[in-house]
């Protein structure tokens, strides 16, 4: 057990600011003190006095009394050669920058086995939800079929309040930004690609394989509309952006994308800046994980956590990836999709598979039908800002 941890911490954005609150509000963890920050704008005014903070890592990196990095940075590929150089000095290494490690997770793999010290990213997924150290923990050997969830608490912020409270897309971004769920660029949010992330990050924990991010098919929420949540009252749906690893025999599929939920799944009460996942496993069935998925104290509260893991020496032992029985990937499966339009027959431009129901109106017009995931990926259609698609749920007609 460590005796006591000097973190030396950069960024201090609304997640820094989360941890030092939380850090210095619990009394249970008293083996921990933030010694220095470093952050790049000098002329920022903050919270704490001048001397907290410098605008040089090396003074981080470099000093042998700094025994703990913690990087809560943006940029992803700034906070890579940070974490980097600080596994290299043999500094154990707290993150929440899911970018940066689903991008050069399997980097970031080697240089634990080469420097042989702790990187702990429990904040990368899920924010107050323990899902990864759950996934290593809880379910190391048990055989899973599917990880499923609500993984951006910004998009789900919004798609509530369009839903609930009638919003445009425009108004319940900027309500969004305005509590701080959002940044003042909302492009990987609401895109999909935060989401996309750390599903690759949990499919790595849950199934021993690692998925390279640009392979995964997303598509977000920039084009949904009220016309879509008119059909979502209809039908008694609730609508959420999805990230979805599933397994079939030895084969896997990932995708992000919103999708039509009943009233009896477990997402459709996940409502706000939530956000939820289910496992499902093939002897446990389905256990369902629910909390704050954005903000500056739920966050914070996660990288408090695996600063608490520290302490004790915890580190991934990543068994799913040792035990070498990693799924195929493939985009090759099927899915029931809704496709809403507003120029006539523009999905008939879609190759479905089948189609169950058309509609065409003054204003708009829909197609469900089913069709293959990389159909979906090869469409150059969903560039198309008068198009929107959501998964459907299957026997529901």
């Amino acid at each position: 057990m460590r005796t006591h941890l000097n973190i030396g911490l950069f960024g201090f954005g609304c997640v820094g600011q989360g941890l030092y609150t939380v850090l210095h509000q619990t009394r249970g963890l008293k083996e921990a003190t933030i010694s220095k920050i470093c952050v790049k704008h000098r002329d920022k005014e903050r919270s704490l006095p001048a001397d907290f903070f410098t605008y040089d890592r090396e003074e981080i990196l470099d000093n042998q009394d700094i025994n703990l990095v913690v990087e809560l940075i943006d940029n992803a590929d700034e906070a890579f050669e940070i974490v980097k150089e600080a596994m290299l000095w043999g500094k154990p290494v707290v993150s929440a920058n899911k970018k940066m490690i689903a991008e050069h997770f399997d980097e970031l793999l080697e240089l634990q086995r080469k420097c042989g010290v702790p990187f702990l990213y429990e904040a990368s997924c899920g924010g107050s939800i323990p899902i990864i150290r759950n996934l290593e923990e809880y379910y190391d050997n048990d055989l899973l079929n599917g990880v499923e969830g609500i993984l951006n608490g910004t998009t789900n912020y919004i798609l509530t309040k369009m839903f609930q409270g009638g919003a445009s897309y425009s108004e319940a971004l900027t309500g969004a930004q305005q509590l701080g769920f959002a940044e003042s660029n909302p492009r990987s949010d609401v895109a999909g690609f935060d989401a996309k992330y750390k599903l690759c990050i949990l499919t790595a924990h849950a199934f021993g394989t690692f998925i390279k991010p640009e392979n995964v098919f997303t598509y977000g929420i920039e084009t949904v509309s009220q016309h879509d949540f008119q059909y979502a009252r209809e039908k008694g749906y609730h609508l959420k952006l999805v990230a979805q690893s599933r397994r079939t025999g030895n084969n896997l599929s990932m995708s992000v994308l919103p999708q039509f939920v009943k009233a009896d799944h477990k997402l459709y009460q996940v409502s706000n800046e939530y956000n939820g996942v289910e496992v499902e496993g093939v002897f446990s069935d389905k256990q369902f994980f629910w909390g704050k998925g954005a903000g500056s104290f739920p966050t914070g509260s996660a990288v408090l956590s695996d600063i608490s893991a520290i302490t004790y020496n915890y580190r991934y032992e990543y068994k799913k990836i040792s035990q070498n029985t990693k799924p195929n990937f493939n985009n090759d499966s099927v899915i029931r999709i809704y496709c809403r339009f507003q120029q006539p027959n523009s999905s008939t431009s879609l190759q479905f598979q089948t189609i169950e129901e058309q509609y065409t109106g003054k204003t708009h017009g829909y197609t469900i039908g089913t069709i293959c995931l990389q159909t979906l990926m090869d469409s150059e259609l969903l560039q198309s800002p008068d198009v929107f698609i959501a998964v459907v749920p299957e026997n529901n007609h």
